[in-house]
């Protein structure tokens, strides 16, 4: 196991106890870098360690451990698994559910794939994701590896999983709801806008060919 801590106030490290530790490799950022810094340097301390995919999970407490062994069942290489969440469950806001789904239009459109929870934090990535030209580091990161893993041609898989959804009095989320959600969707745009002029070149190209 590889705990990431990205910049808590007090370091994680101190909360386990010496049997706990022996256990786990700790990284720790000085400062907050993000989601997807983190998750990037988790994969790389795995890469060093001999591994070949890492399955990652949140630490709000929203993920169930025992679900792990649905993504790994399908894992068969070089690919991203996706744990959707099962939101048929009490407190669960409707904006939670408009999010998801406004962010999934824009995933499928982008990959190709089918996609029903594109901002689960429940996944499996192959370390190959170290290499991909990815240029953001926080939440929109999630969205920009899986639209950058399908465009170099991985497959992106998913699995239904069980989760816990707190209360609201419960809940601990630093997701900005307007400007992670706009951060997510901007991932797209310069993409989108490549690949309409690539499209739009290959038409011609075909046009003038013909």
């Amino acid at each position: 196991m590889i705990i990431v801590d990205d910049g808590s106030d007090e370091p994680i490290e101190d909360l386990f106890s010496m049997y706990e530790k022996d256990k786990i490799t700790f990284l720790r950022h000085s400062q907050n870098r993000g989601k997807g810094a983190a998750i990037i340097s988790g994969t790389a301390k795995a890469k060093e360690l001999g591994f070949s995919s890492v399955l990652s999970m949140d630490g709000d407490g929203q993920h169930l451990a025992s679900e792990a062994h649905k993504l790994i069942e399908i894992c068969e290489g070089d690919e991203i698994i996706i744990g959707a969440r099962n939101f048929d469950l009490e407190h669960v806001p409707n904006g939670s559910k408009f999010g998801r789904w406004f962010s999934n239009m824009w995933a499928c459109w982008d990959t190709g794939f089918e996609i029903s929870d594109s901002l689960s934090g429940y996944r499996i990535y192959p370390i190959s994701i170290l290499e991909l030209p990815i240029k953001t580091s926080r939440y929109d990161w999630e969205m920009e590896v899986i639209v950058r893993h399908a465009d170099a041609g991985g497959v992106i898989k998913e699995v239904v999983i069980e989760c816990y959804y707190p209360t609201p009095e419960e809940r601990v989320s630093h997701f900005k709801k307007f400007d992670d959600t706009m951060s997510i969707v901007w991932v797209h745009v310069p993409i989108l806008a490549y690949k309409w002029s690539k499209a739009i070149l290959n038409s011609f190209m075909f046009f003038k060919k013909s």
